[in-house]
């Protein structure tokens, strides 16, 4: 009987080890792995074609990025709607795919760089600093000679310190923030970083849930117990982070929609921070069988002690079905009027002005839309509203099935509102639109129209599209114009009456002329007296002098850096922020991956030697 026992036991173990060697050889359906090109296909090609014009950033644009950022764009980013239609196993699939390598690895780039010394952080009083968009609420990008650290006359003199890498990144939208001796940047792939403002070296880090490509707020905390930074992710959160050792003090998610991002600057003031909220819905509305469309533009005043939302005024009433579409999904209206830029404060009226995009779904567009709106900082309620362009329902891709019959010309805002006193006493607001239309109009008649500048012809990308300047005397406008034959082109003119000063055409390309190369001015100048700061879509940035607009002084970002923590790094396009100018440095970051921009991830800083 021992001896059978025994026999059933080897064959009971036989059998299991024959099972388990074939489970080796020949896994199950249900165990492999899936097919990353055929997802990929299936899901994501149908955006990410290549094509030179198109918003979604090519595959090769993407093969530059690690495994790890194209999960978290799936999962947290951008393409989360996409995403949440993935198994777990398909977005890991689909990001090692595209980036032909395997998920792990450092993906904040500080383990090389860092600070051998923290000194204590804090800002002393009218010590040199740019907390924001712009170095005062105004929103004029206008420093002061005290504050810059600069002269014209050592402009010239300007030469490259250091450069910083961002890892995982095709394009370096971040503008930085300088106070207290730190400078402050997000990147693509969601880390926030804190450099010393002199040497670059690496403070702390913290990494958000989505990319951040808004300039960071810094100021004091509300309790008075240090300083802290404030930014939004393109998942729509918003973020308090403590300057000095950078622990999260509060995080708040803003807005719901799944395509909702804060894309401008929150702007804070007085214990509130001002956060503007748009979206990415007009890339979806392109994709077969999205029901078009339900985003609503808006504003969110948060109490800076606890993120508290105060209050959110929308731009636009909720989205209700309107009917189907020829392939049966439903259509819904009206939606879009997202806010782009930085939200700028009128203490002396008590106002806080923001402008707005386009409509994106809908019969006729919404009066609130390419507007400048005037609200009460307390409540939130509009008070006056004045809008430049009627008409604008623009919300998907010319062809795809959620489009209207006839487009409107997407003639956003996405330069926020300029609040100025001219020379003769008298304050105007300028304003900027993808139109290629620059205005001054009066805060104290409700928006009405002082004059008008015809810069540019106008397109999708600008017309004017991220930023002017002004000293008070002048209004800088770059313009972009990139879909057009004859892009870029800088004009000066007077604040006074409207006219132009100067005028100066676009220079010599710096990088091989293409779809994706030419002087297109997207970016937001920088103004220090007499000289203004531009940067290109051909990878170069330009000094111009204020009185004639000559060039004096420029530097070509085409090229690859050895930068202070090891992360490879090159320049390319220059869209979206402009030169960060403060106690005698300038930090600029090149790059931008789509857009009909070349990719890019480095942030360089300038020193006169």
């Amino acid at each position: 009987m021992r001896f059978q026992i025994e026999d059933v036991r080897l064959k009971i173990g036989l059998a299991l080890f024959s099972a388990a060697a074939s489970l080796l050889v020949s896994p199950p359906a249900f165990a492999q792995a899936p097919d990353g090109a055929a997802v990929f296909q299936r899901e994501c090609a149908v955006c990410h074609t290549g094509a030179p014009d198109t918003r979604a950033p090519s595959p090769d644009t993407l093969r530059r990025r690690s495994p790890e950022a194209i999960l978290t764009a799936l999962t947290a980013g951008g393409m989360r709607p996409q995403g949440g239609r993935l198994t777990g196993a398909e977005r890991r699939a689909v990001a090692e795919y595209i980036t032909g390598r395997v998920l792990g690895g450092d993906a904040t780039g500080a383990t090389v760089g860092r600070c051998s010394a923290t000194p204590a952080f804090t800002i002393a009083p009218n010590a040199p600093a740019w907390t924001g968009w712009s170095p005062s609420s105004a929103n004029t990008r206008f420093q002061t000679a005290e504050q810059a650290g600069l002269t014209a006359a050592s402009v010239p003199k300007l030469q490259l310190k250091w450069a910083f890498g961002f890892p995982d990144a095709t394009s370096a939208w971040s503008q930085p923030t300088v106070a207290g001796g730190r400078l402050f940047v997000g990147s693509q792939n969601g880390t926030v970083y804190a450099l010393d403002a002199k040497s670059g070296c690496i403070i702390w880090t913290y990494t958000a849930k989505s990319g951040v490509r808004n300039a960071p707020s810094v100021g004091a905390r509300a309790n008075g117990a240090g300083y802290a930074v404030y930014f939004g992710d393109t998942g729509a959160n918003v973020y308090a982070l403590d300057a000095s050792t950078g622990a999260q003090l509060w995080t708040m998610k803003v807005d719901e929609h799944p395509f909702a991002r804060v894309t401008g600057s929150p702007t804070l003031d007085e214990g509130r921070l001002y956060v503007p909220v748009s979206s990415l819905e007009e890339t979806a509305a392109s994709q077969p069988g999205y029901e078009c469309c339900t985003f609503r533009g808006n504003v969110a005043a948060l109490d800076v002690a606890t993120g508290a939302v105060l209050w959110r005024t929308y731009t636009i009433p909720e989205a209700k079905p309107v009917g189907k579409n020829a392939q049966g999904t439903t259509l819904l209206a009206p939606s879009g009027v997202a806010v782009w830029s930085s939200p700028t404060p009128d203490h002396k009226r008590n106002l806080v002005y923001v402008v707005t995009g386009n409509t994106y779904s809908g019969a006729t567009a919404e009066p609130t839309s390419d507007s400048l709106l005037a609200l009460d900082p307390k409540t939130g309620a509009i008070k006056w509203q004045k809008q430049f362009t009627s008409g604008d329902v623009f919300g998907c891709r010319a062809g795809s099935a959620n489009c209207i019959e006839k487009a409107g010309p997407d003639f956003d805002f996405g330069t926020p509102a300029m609040l100025v006193t001219r020379t003769d006493g008298k304050d105007v607001i300028l304003l900027g639109q993808k139109s290629g239309m620059a205005y001054a109009v009066d805060p104290d008649k409700q928006g009405e129209i002082v004059w008008q500048y015809r810069a540019g012809v106008g397109s999708i990308w600008g017309g004017i599209q991220w930023g002017m300047s002004s000293d008070g005397e002048l209004l800088y406008i770059p313009v972009s114009d990139i879909r057009n034959p004859q892009p870029g082109g800088l004009h000066a003119v007077s604040l006074m009456t409207g006219e132009r000063v100067w005028y100066q055409p676009p220079p010599t390309l710096k990088c091989a002329p293409g779809a994706t190369c030419n002087a297109a001015l997207i970016s937001a100048p920088t103004l220090i007296p007499g000289v203004l700061f531009s940067g290109s879509n051909d990878g170069g940035l330009r000094a111009h002098s204020t009185k004639d607009g000559s060039i004096v002084w420029e530097y070509d970002t085409n090229q690859d850096f050895n930068t202070l923590n090891r992360v490879r790094a090159s320049g390319g396009a220059i869209q979206g922020p402009g030169p960060t100018i403060v106690g005698g440095m300038m930090y600029l970051n090149a790059g931008y991956g789509d857009h009909m921009g070349r990719a890019g991830n480095v942030l360089l800083a300038f020193e006169v030697k």
